[in-house]
């Protein structure tokens, strides 16, 4: 007899209460599908539709902060009712970016036929997204066959489907269905996720698509989303590389009749569910970095908010920390090597640093610790780094992979 894994397994995020966590089944109101239209030569599934049959449906969207965003952030962004979205097509093996006004016009294309096939009136009701290759046009005639068929697959348990379409370098699909109480009547919320490189958010190549039969008002889809985001794909790195795809879309299609108004206890709670749920889906990107063997937690305090957050992104986006995590070698000098780069150089640094709670420098020196407890402790598959600047007040944490052989192989071959 086989079990399933829990979805909730890293020490780092707390699962929230009472939630029964489910192998899958979407929310009421919403299908999906999953196809193989050709874009991909190894013939796996690379395109994929999710659809919620409530027109009255809400949403809330967040995008890369790139300066090269791709044609369907661009159309989405210029051409979406982003509060509305109704249906959302995706494709893998092809990013549709740094394709031009002739890329533009593929995403144009892909809006209009999902919005015929799924029999949805207004096409800005429609997002698109693309995860691949950068620079290649994208196979039209492929990816309408892929519409076509997807349109008529969709079913209320095709999430599974739609997280393997949706998935590029990522090693397994990443996916979370939730059964949760609010106003006495159970909801449901899900989630599919892809991302394993190119993962430096300034928001995170990362595509997150979650829906909820709880009806939430436009605001409270975009408020809860916000802060969500903020604690879970704004805090995570695997190579420093900023995708120019990057789409995270809340959908809410109000079909189980729980309505959440704002600033209420249901709020709060549904708040806390996602919030977990969009953290243990960030990790999973995290640990499935392209060759990754484990998973790094820097948390820096002190100074202000501004320092905490440039000391944290360059532990976190260090070749040599990282280098160093994926051979379970505790060289804290990195660290410190890689804060004071980014720290200004107008007094000299009294840094902390403790790796897994073992204290290794207090005020820039070094600190006797028994270093072969310490080679032991991070062997294991989460490492915590802890990192203490000059003054107080502010906190912020960002978890990231390692990096190793496999890493190097798979972005040396990724398009040939």
């Amino acid at each position: 007899m086989t079990t399933t894994a829990p979805f909730f397994r890293s020490r780092w995020v707390q699962a929230p209460a009472d939630v029964a966590e489910l192998p899958g089944g979407l929310p009421k109101g919403f299908r999906a599908a999953g196809v193989a239209c050709g874009i991909r030569e190894s013939g796996a599934l690379d395109l994929g539709i999710i659809v919620s049959d409530v027109p009255a449906t809400t949403s809330a969207a967040r995008f890369t902060s790139s300066g090269t965003q791709s044609a369907p952030v661009l159309l989405c962004r210029d051409h979406c009712r982003l509060d509305a979205v109704r249906a959302i097509v995706v494709n893998s093996g092809n990013a549709n970016a740094a394709t031009g006004g002739r890329g533009l016009e593929h995403a144009a294309g892909m809006q209009a036929q999902t919005a015929s096939a799924c029999r949805i009136e207004s096409a800005e009701s429609v997002a698109v997204a693309s995860t691949g290759v950068i620079g290649v046009p994208l196979p039209m005639d492929s990816v309408t066959r892929g519409i076509a068929a997807a349109a008529d697959q969709l079913k209320a348990d095709g999430d599974a489907d739609f997280a393997e379409a949706i998935r590029t370098t990522d090693a397994y699909p990443k996916r979370c269905c939730l059964d949760v109480v609010l106003g006495g009547d159970t909801v449901r919320v899900t989630a599919e996720a892809k991302g394993a490189g190119m993962i430096a958010p300034g928001f995170a190549t990362l595509l997150v698509f979650v829906q909820t039969d709880a009806h939430l008002s436009p605001e409270t889809c975009d408020l809860l989303l916000g802060v969500t985001v903020k604690r879970s794909f704004e805090r995570i790195s695997v190579d420093g590389q900023l995708s120019p795809s990057d789409t995270v879309i809340l959908q809410s299609s109000g079909a189980s009749g729980v309505r959440i108004e704002p600033e209420t206890d249901d709020e709060l709670r549904l708040g806390e569910v996602l919030d977990a749920m969009l953290r243990q889906l960030a990790l999973d990107v995290v640990r499935d970095g392209e060759g990754a063997r484990r998973v790094g937690r820097v948390v820096v305090r002190g100074g202000d908010a501004t320092a905490v957050s440039a000391a944290a992104r360059a532990v976190a986006n260090s070749s040599l920390v990282k280098t160093a995590l994926y051979g379970g070698d505790p060289n804290w000098g990195r660290i410190v090597q890689a804060v004071g780069a980014v720290l200004p150089d107008t007094a000299p640094l009294a840094v902390d640093v403790a790796i897994e709670g073992v204290e290794v420098c207090a005020r820039g020196s070094c600190v006797p610790h028994d270093r072969d407890a310490l080679t032991d402790a991070v062997q294991g598959d989460e490492i915590e780094y802890e990192v203490g600047l000059p003054g107080e007040g502010a906190e912020t944490e960002l978890f990231f992979s390692d990096l190793g052989h496999e890493y190097v192989t798979i972005n040396a071959e990724y398009t040939t």
